[in-house]
């Protein structure tokens, strides 16, 4: 795929993938619209799988709702609700001592820049850029295993690792397309372009794919 193919790449996609389930934070946004939300089922999320995360972020958000709920409640009880997640004791202790650095240091308010993003508990680079690009429509760049592998699967670019994808994106991507990049080859990536077995045949951007070991 070629720089110049773009637009056309993502009309193709948008439109050959919507059909396919949205991916949690857009879940998220939808029903919810509210940044809170977002920023929660986003760090529950990381490795582990969407329908797991929104199974565990239905029940979660029935008891909170917001960061005067995640201060009260007792860390037992909260990992009991974060089960099965993965590393949900751990994510247990990201949520708890949200609200305090919520609090001292963004006068309450979920910031919506990268920088002040990953300062919060549990936030790295992905999960910042997926709220700032889902939670408040910013242009942002979220890289996770499937916006990386695929990438570099159809030779757009040629990284070691999901930090390095992002900058170059950043370069490679119009901005007005960034938002969309994940959402899109998350649903790619997850029904059609999979780490094992891609269906080749099914893929409707495969003539701009350089793999080669396609299937047929």
């Amino acid at each position: 795929m070629n720089s110049k193919d773009i637009y056309e790449v993502y009309e193709i996609l948008e439109e050959s993938l919507k059909d396919y389930t949205i991916p949690l934070a857009e879940q998220i946004q939808v029903k919810t619209k509210k940044p809170f939300f977002v920023l929660i089922g986003t760090i529950l999320s990381a490795r582990t799988k969407d329908e797991t995360t929104a199974k565990v972020c239905n029940k979660l958000f029935k008891k909170i709702k917001n960061f005067k709920d995640l201060e009260k409640i007792e860390i037992k009880k909260l990992e009991k609700l974060l089960y099965p997640v993965g590393f949900y004791k751990q994510k247990a202790e990201f949520l708890k001592k949200l609200p305090e650095v919520i609090n001292n240091e963004f006068n309450e308010q979920i910031p919506s820049e990268i920088e002040d993003l990953i300062k919060l508990p549990g936030v790295g680079r992905k999960t910042a850029n997926l709220v700032r690009s889902v939670a408040f429509n910013l242009p942002g760049i979220c890289v996770d295993t499937h916006v990386h592998r695929i990438f570099n699967r159809i030779e757009f670019i040629k990284t070691e690792n999901p930090l390095e994808t992002e900058m170059v994106l950043r370069k490679k991507i119009p901005e007005d397309l960034w938002n969309k990049t994940n959402y899109l080859f998350v649903m790619l990536g997850q029904n059609i372009c999979k780490p094992i077995s891609p269906i080749c045949r099914n893929c409707k951007i495969n003539k701009f794919c350089n793999f080669k070991n396609k299937t047929k």
